[in-house]
């Protein structure tokens, strides 16, 4: 797997290359944000022409531009990239900003290299999604998501999402009328395997409701109080 370490603390960046070298992993490691960036723009580019599979591992304080802002800046830009932030700031809060602005995991310093590569095995099976098997393109009804561009439109009319909306709608349309629980959707889209005690599932529910049902006579996301959310053309239950 190729994986892009961008790490500006030297024994940090060493730690990890020598580590997942001898795992087999093929490594790049950039030292500063905006070498982090361009980096990884190249392996997105690449990971998209060859399917491979890749992640980014990603501090957050780097000289030039802060990880959140490279994690941001690439989400904005269609990056799908795997992004697992590693950092030393260890609050709920912390943990949340990153999750929100696109991170996919979020792992605290110091960690256990064990779980390090857990964690990176984890993302990489999430990130075999994005093969030529499955569909570049999902519909339900008059809504479609490019999963290339990473754009959806509802009848031909473009919809602006962020990257959190853009990985939860995904999700809603990657399995039409199943219905997500709270917890599938913190573990999948913000990779949250505990509930952090927050109603982040919820206000981005009604953000995406309000961009892709607000104005459409036919409602496609459902909520089953107490159980979850579903996307389907079928009337609300």
């Amino acid at each position: 797997m190729r994986i892009l370490v961008v790490e500006d603390d030297a024994r940090v960046a060493d730690f990890l290359e020598r580590g997942l070298r001898a795992e087999g992993h093929q490594l790049q490691v950039a030292r500063t944000g905006p070498d982090g960036l361009e980096a990884a723009r190249a392996l997105w580019q690449e990971v998209r022409a060859t399917q491979q599979h890749a992640v980014v591992l990603l501090d957050l304080n780097l000289p030039g531009l802060g990880g959140l802002a490279l994690c941001q800046t690439l989400r904005a830009e269609g990056c799908a990239l795997p992004v697992l932030i590693l950092s030393a700031m260890d609050t709920v809060e912390d943990r949340v900003t990153g999750l929100r602005l696109g991170a996919d995991d979020y792992l605290t310093k110091p960690f256990a290299f064990e779980e390090l590569l857990v964690r990176i095995e984890a993302l990489a099976r999430r990130s075999r999604e994005w093969t030529p098997s499955s569909p570049m393109q999902l519909q339900v009804a008059d809504l479609v998501l490019d999963r290339a561009a990473m754009r959806a439109t509802r009848a031909g009319r473009p919809i602006h999402l962020t990257a959190k909306e853009l990985a939860l709608l995904e999700l809603l349309m990657s399995a039409p009328g199943r219905l997500f629980s709270r917890e599938r959707i913190l573990a999948n889209v913000w990779g949250m395997h505990q509930d952090p005690l927050t109603n982040v599932v919820d206000v981005y529910i009604r953000r995406l409701r309000a961009k892709v049902d607000e104005g459409f006579e036919l409602p496609l996301i459902h909520t089953l109080r107490g159980l979850g959310y579903r996307l389907e053309a079928g009337a609300a239950p």
